[in-house]
């Protein structure tokens, strides 16, 4: 089932719009916001789990990546509350559940092939650096390679900042809103620009906390 797959078209999914959908697990439901590929398919999603629901143990082939929006996520690997940045690289294998319940953001086969870097780590913990030429922003690594940069921005209410998509990039909010070529995007949107954009942000007046990937989109392939 494919949706959203032509990567140079800016495009944008609200939270609030977008219906849950039942996935072949119980318990576990989803909001697709873009797949490319059947069975097995590169794919971004917001998935919820409901209290003890679970996943049935399964290799991630093409890696995944995901963060924790509420709830604890958890597998044989540690519990991850809301706040959590995760990248389980190609080949790793776990057995997902949520004992409370959780809601994830979640992306699959969407790494290099060759990566066996874990990445696990509490965002909620981790610093900020304010960066010197978009005042107003601050910027929270959470990982880069060759191919793709991701973080966490920060910016102040009101505060006008420009990203330039050499590589094409992908936002979530995670807290607070922007405003984007006259569309307001609230917690939970997500947005995704082609290569060579150039994407002109307007943080709202409480400010907007932003997951950023960058770079990503120069490697689209259909598993």
């Amino acid at each position: 089932m494919d949706k959203h797959t032509d990567f140079s078209k800016r495009v944008s999914v609200h939270d609030v719009e977008n219906e849950w959908q039942a996935s072949p697990m119980a318990g576990v439901e989803r909001k697709l916001l873009d797949r490319l590929g059947d069975e097995m398919a590169r794919a971004t999603t917001i998935v919820r789990y409901a209290p003890e629901s679970h996943f049935s143990a399964h290799t991630h082939t093409g890696g995944e990546e995901f963060i924790v929006l509420d709830g604890v996520f958890q597998d044989e690997h540690g519990d991850y509350p809301a706040g959590s940045y995760v990248r389980n690289p190609p080949t790793s294998s776990h057995t997902p559940r949520s004992d409370e319940g959780c809601t994830i953001f979640v992306k699959l086969w969407q790494y290099d092939m060759d990566d066996r870097t874990f990445v696990r780590t509490d965002m909620h913990k981790m610093g900020a650096v304010s960066e010197a030429n978009r005042p107003g922003v601050k910027v929270t690594p959470l990982f880069e390679d060759e191919r793709e940069f991701v973080r966490l921005e920060t910016l102040s209410p009101g505060v006008e900042t420009e990203i330039v998509a050499e590589g094409g990039a992908e936002f979530l909010v995670l807290a607070g809103s922007f405003h984007e070529e006259g569309e307001t995007f609230t917690e939970r949107s997500w947005f995704r620009v082609p290569v060579g954009y150039v994407a002109k942000l307007k943080a709202g007046e409480d400010g907007a906390k932003i997951w950023v990937k960058t770079g990503h989109l120069n490697y689209v392939v259909r598993p």
